[in-house]
């Protein structure tokens, strides 16, 4: 008898769904990834037309550009953790590589923004494949300590060359016209879609299937004919990459760092961008996006105009703690586990719903 009432419920509704089938043809173009990443983009850069407007602060629309910031360097990271499992913790001298880049560059030499940009592409790459080939013979945490260390290296270098690096935003050029700081946020929203992008193709193909497999089992992977030294090296340098243009568009917009006093360059930075990662879903964009919004966004837009955070900021830090452990416990998969299985509860409610409908009705 249930067999029978389901599949004289499944007649029932197929042919619902085929009336809407022209319309679903349609709609299926909105669930298009690139599509949802583009039309992100198209609000994010409607934030600054709406500020400079005064429909918003501009303060909002400068921690928002901010927190975009981070979350270009935390795609990366999503990369290298959530699909290629590998562990770093280097992320802060990455993206001082960037900042102290632009600097030399812009402000130095003069540099247009495109020279500058090659130039972090260059040294980033050569980076990431010197980490990469390091972390061919080490493995799990011993790994976090020696990026760890680099990043530390790569810091007090950095300090020994300058301690306070600043940039005056009228030498910087795009394409030989002046940028001033809105051009600034517009730039770094288009950074910020472009790598989602190309992210989001790279994790769908099959040089992302490849890196899934070495993270399931590096065993396996080698089995079935993937070179381990060909993905760690391609997920070393996408993340430096990520890192240092995090560093490079970071100067240009906030314009100014004095390396012994910002958390900046320093394991605050990494284990936020590690947190971020963890809270919004490691093999999830949207969820990292959302993750560094939690971590980064949440506090300057928001809880900064609320007196008790701005008196106790150590309370701040505690809630995000207690945040990741309970996505750990109750959440491995994150924010995006979460809303995953928030759609499936109530898609299932919907059909027990519709069921009791059609038996009542066939009663």
């Amino acid at each position: 008898m249930t067999v029978d009432l389901k599949k004289e419920y499944i007649d029932a509704v197929v042919p619902e769904r085929r009336a809407e089938a022209e319309g679903a043809g349609r709609a299926s173009i909105m669930a298009q990834p690139g599509v949802k990443i583009v039309a992100a983009g198209v609000i994010l850069a409607a934030l600054q037309f709406a500020a400079m407007n005064g429909l918003l602060s501009s303060s909002f629309v400068y921690a928002m550009g901010n927190t975009l910031i981070y979350a270009i360097v935390a795609i990366g990271f999503c990369l290298l953790l959530g699909y290629s499992g590998l562990a770093s913790l280097g992320t802060a001298g990455f993206i001082g590589l960037g900042a102290y880049t632009a600097f030399y560059l812009i402000q130095g030499l003069g540099a247009p923004y495109y020279l500058t940009l090659l130039a972090t592409l260059a040294i980033s790459i050569a980076i990431g494949v010197i980490v990469g080939f390091i972390s061919l013979r080490i493995e799990g945490i011993y790994l976090a300590i020696m990026t760890l260390a680099l990043a530390e290296v790569i810091r007090n270098a950095l300090m020994a060359l300058k301690a306070t690096i600043k940039i005056d935003i009228t030498n910087v050029c795009l394409f030989g016209v002046n940028v001033n700081e809105n051009a600034v946020y517009l730039l770094i929203t288009f950074t910020f879609i472009v790598l989602m992008l190309l992210t989001s193709n790279l994790i769908r193909s099959p040089i992302g299937r490849a890196m899934i497999a070495m993270k399931n089992s590096t065993s396996a992977a080698q089995a079935m004919g993937i070179s381990l030294m060909k993905y760690r090296l391609m997920a070393f340098v996408i993340s430096t990459i990520n890192a240092a243009l995090g560093g490079l568009l970071y100067m240009l917009y906030v314009r100014n760092m004095t390396t012994s006093t910002s958390t900046l360059l320093t394991l605050t930075t990494s284990l936020n961008i590690l947190g971020a990662v963890i809270i919004g879903g490691a093999k999830s964009l949207w969820g990292t996006a959302f993750g560094t919004f939690a971590i980064y966004g949440l506090q300057s837009m928001f809880l900064s105009k609320i007196q008790f955070f701005t008196e106790n900021p150590a309370f701040i830090t505690m809630v995000t703690g207690l945040l990741i452990i309970v996505v750990v416990m109750f959440f491995p998969g994150g924010f995006a586990q979460m809303v995953l299985s928030l759609r499936g509860c109530i898609r299932k409610r919907g059909v027990e719903r519709r069921l009791r409908s059609y038996v009542k009705d066939q009663l």
